[in-house]
């Protein structure tokens, strides 16, 4: 195993020949009959899910017999995400093993991500985190952690190309889920050569990729489209904010998801449509998860870090696309955001 990071080299990658061979010595260490217990991140997106059952697939190619796959909180996958396979092999956190023999994390940023499941790394014989938040403070034996990576998704295949699984259908269904929802569908800035490289040797093993963006990202309840109408309209700007460059907002509550029938997961996909006004660099989305606590989303377009905000209110992500959980009232925690946007504009 590598030694632990300096502190001048940081807590997080990019991972070192080190790293990669430490993960793959710890996978090919409990082949075939350990007890492999895989986990990603509380509320799994496209790319926390996509990236486990990938590797879930992964494994098995390698022969291993004793798989888990879940995740913290509820057991509830979002509809856009319940044909990826593997989802239906998924068991929920109550029945995972408590004392694996090889303990996977994928995209948690942070071991508060993990919930309960945190309690795994240390019972847990070997642990390999893959993620690619720079804020990630570096936890768990052995890190593949890459802030330069699009998604953890990229990770995730370098790791099996260096375990010498080929890609085939199934595998490459979870991870272009992944990239393609890491990514926005190609839209975003960290999509690389690279990161469309990795895209054609994915659709090259047969997948459909139009398939795929109707079921992520072209499929919603005419109740979350109403849902959506609603919220967006109580949009606000101040384009004073963060030192000139602008702030968009809205709020989106529990009452609202009731009026219109809907689960909170719905609305991960709105910060997408606010992000588009083009007064505004900021933009952030206040989704209230109990009566004073908000899960709150935010986006830039370049001119601010908002992982910056995002880790001094106790939370993370990366420069462009971050969240944390506030407290308060609305006007409380867009105080505690404001107070931190001018001094996290990029110079």
């Amino acid at each position: 195993m590598p030694p632990p990071r300096t502190a001048a080299e940081g807590p997080v990658g990019p991972p070192r020949e080190t790293d990669w061979a430490a993960a793959v010595a710890a996978v090919r260490r409990w082949l075939p009959d350990g007890r492999i217990l895989l986990v990603c991140h509380v509320n799994p997106d496209g790319d926390a899910l996509g990236s486990m059952l990938g590797f879930a697939h992964g494994l098995r190619r390698l022969g291993a017999r004793h798989v888990q796959a879940t995740f913290p909180g509820p057991f509830d996958v979002p509809e856009p995400l319940r044909e990826v396979p593997g989802v239906d092999r998924m068991i929920p956190e109550t029945e995972a093993w408590t004392d694996p023999d090889l303990l996977v994390t994928f995209d948690a940023a942070s071991t508060d991500r993990l919930g309960a499941l945190a309690s795994r790394l240390s019972t847990a014989r070997d642990s390999v985190v893959l993620d690619h938040h720079a804020s990630n403070p570096g936890f768990g034996a052995v890190r593949l952690v890459d802030p330069a990576a699009a998604a953890t998704s990229v990770v995730v295949e370098q790791l099996l190309d260096r375990l010498d699984v080929p890609l085939d259908a199934e595998i490459a269904e979870c991870l272009y889920t992944a990239l393609t929802t890491d990514t926005g569908s190609f839209r975003f800035a960290a999509t690389t050569p690279a990161v469309h490289q990795m895209a054609a040797r994915l659709v090259a093993t047969g997948i459909h990729p139009g398939e795929i963006a109707q079921r992520v990202f072209d499929s919603r309840p005419l109740g979350a489209v109403k849902l959506f109408g609603e919220v967006l309209g109580r949009c606000e700007l101040d384009q004073d904010a963060a030192a000139g460059h602008g702030l968009c907002w809205t709020t989106a509550t529990l009452a609202d998801l009731e009026k219109h029938g809907q689960r909170p997961h719905v609305l991960e996909a709105l910060i997408d449509s606010v992000r588009c006004v083009a007064e505004a660099d900021v933009c952030v989305v206040l989704k209230q998860i109990a009566e004073d606590t908000w899960s709150v989303s935010m986006r830039s377009k370049g001119a601010v870090d908002v992982s910056r905000v995002a880790g001094l209110l106790g939370g993370g992500g990366h420069r462009a696309a971050a969240g944390f959980t506030g407290t308060g009232s609305p006007a409380d925690v867009l105080a505690s955001i404001r107070s931190e946007l001018d001094g996290s504009v990029i110079r």
